[in-house]
């Protein structure tokens, strides 16, 4: 059994990796950070290859893909992401453009391409990384959360078509609230509830995708919290995303 895992040098996506290496998998990890990647090489016992590659450039995606078509990958795990907080109109075009190639176009592309391999042998697991955010609007955090939205939605309609086309391959999506990774130091603020430990996220994210789960949301306060948003008119909804995101950034 092989994954491959992209943003794998910390949070989330790192301990993804030390979970399937527990579940001896075989792990190809991609991220910007060669020394981060080499410190997750050096934990497990399976094998494993490094590719340091920054996926906010289309040409890298591409090459990615054609690094590793021929590993007999069993699981893709879409994890690299990255977000920015601020008035859409104050933050930096070209820092949300990139945010948007890492979160929307990476994913896509490399769904895409190993989509098509699985679909021929019949096999494998897909796992993007959403976010409660992909439920939501986000005003301060608006680009990213519509980045959100989008892995969302797609994975849900892949998932149906999938279904439809009586497929073995499995696509899952996973929707976390707040999470201890670096996503607030890069993104620039801060969390005012309780996070989840991104081991825990981990195991429950790789748990529920082996056992076919399309739509993974961990902890029970975020369910409660998606679930009860569906009842709130537009504008409360609005009015109560800006006041938690507002809060970060104080």
């Amino acid at each position: 059994m092989k994954a491959l895992i992209t943003g794998a040098s910390s949070g989330i996506g790192r301990d993804i990796a030390y979970y399937l290496a527990s579940k001896g998998y075989d792990l190809i990890l991609v991220a910007r950070r060669e020394d981060r990647l080499k410190e997750v090489q050096k934990k497990v016992s399976v094998n494993t290859k490094i590719i340091p590659m920054d996926l906010s450039i289309e040409k890298n995606v591409y090459k990615l893909y054609d690094m590793t078509k021929d590993e007999n990958i069993d699981m893709l795990v879409n994890n690299a992401g990255f977000a920015v907080f601020g008035f859409t109109s104050k933050n930096d075009i070209d820092k949300e453009i990139q945010m948007m190639n890492v979160n929307i176009n990476a994913l896509y592309i490399l769904t895409r391409l190993f989509l098509n391999d699985f679909i021929k042998r019949n096999s494998g697991y897909i796992l993007n990384v959403g976010s409660s955010a992909g439920f939501l609007a986000g005003p301060k955090l608006n680009t990213y959360y519509a980045t959100k939205n989008f892995v969302v939605k797609f994975t849900l309609g892949l998932y149906e078509e999938l279904k439809h086309q009586k497929s073995n391959v499995h696509v899952s999506v996973l929707c976390p609230g707040p999470v201890e990774t670096e996503f607030n130091k890069v993104g620039g603020g801060h969390f005012n509830v309780k996070a989840l430990s991104s081991e825990y996220v981990a195991k429950y994210a790789i748990d529920k995708t082996l056992k076919n789960k399309y739509l993974i949301i961990p902890g029970i306060t975020i369910k409660m919290a998606l679930f009860f948003n569906r009842f709130l008119p537009y504008k409360l909804s609005l009015k109560v995303a800006y006041t938690i995101q507002d809060k970060k950034t104080r």
